[in-house]
């Protein structure tokens, strides 16, 4: 059966290094704030680093009861069980990533314009991660952002959950949830980055 997920504040790890206290402690205490699913996201290309470093995250999350999503890499979802999968347009096919993970599992699809909200298959996918809304250094290769009114005319059109993601913090994600399109949002460095992550996630609730 799959699980039922709250999208209302979605949190994307950034890398280890860029966390403030490392990986699984700024996770914790993002939890603690409020944050209700995780995706794991990791530059990492290493098989034993990455299991080093998501192991012992699936192990915390599923104590607390918060799914974890992993970001792009279908055979590691699979391989540690974990809640679903994210990804992009120029990812795996969401119908070979649905064939591997099966019908339990969560899939999230990256959704950047209208034309690609258009094609999504709501028979494979779960939910849609739009934007990016506002700039982001977080992600390199980013679409070009689609500012407030972009996001409105591609969320605005979603047959499924949506959650914002790209250059949020406390105004903007006010903002974003005021237009009342958004199911959760999704954030990287405001949180990974944050002085104090529990606070920050409370800032975002």
């Amino acid at each position: 059966m799959k699980k039922d997920i709250n999208y209302h504040l979605y949190l994307v790890t950034d890398a280890p290094e860029k966390c403030r206290y490392g990986l699984l402690e700024t996770v914790r205490r993002a939890v603690q704030g409020g944050v209700t699913v995780v995706q794991y996201r990791s530059g990492e290309t290493d098989r034993s680093k990455m299991l080093a470093e998501v192991l012992p995250l699936q192990e915390y999350l599923r104590s607390v009861g918060v799914p974890l999503i992993i970001n792009n890499d279908v055979a590691l979802a699979v391989e540690i069980g974990a809640d679903g999968v994210h990804v992009g347009q120029g990812d795996m096919p969401v119908a070979e990533a649905r064939q591997l993970i099966g019908p339990d599992k969560v899939l999230g699809l990256s959704v950047t314009n209208a034309a690609e909200m258009a094609a999504v298959d709501t028979a494979l996918v779960d939910y849609v991660g739009v934007g990016p809304v506002f700039p982001t250094q977080t992600k390199p290769d980013a679409a070009q952002d689609l500012g407030m009114q972009g996001w409105l005319e591609v969320a605005g059109c979603a047959p499924l959950p949506v959650v914002a993601i790209g250059g949020l913090d406390r105004v903007r994600t006010d903002a974003v949830r005021a237009t009342g399109l958004a199911a959760g949002v999704a954030v990287v460095s405001y949180i990974c980055a944050a002085e104090d992550p529990a606070q920050a996630a409370r800032e975002l609730l």
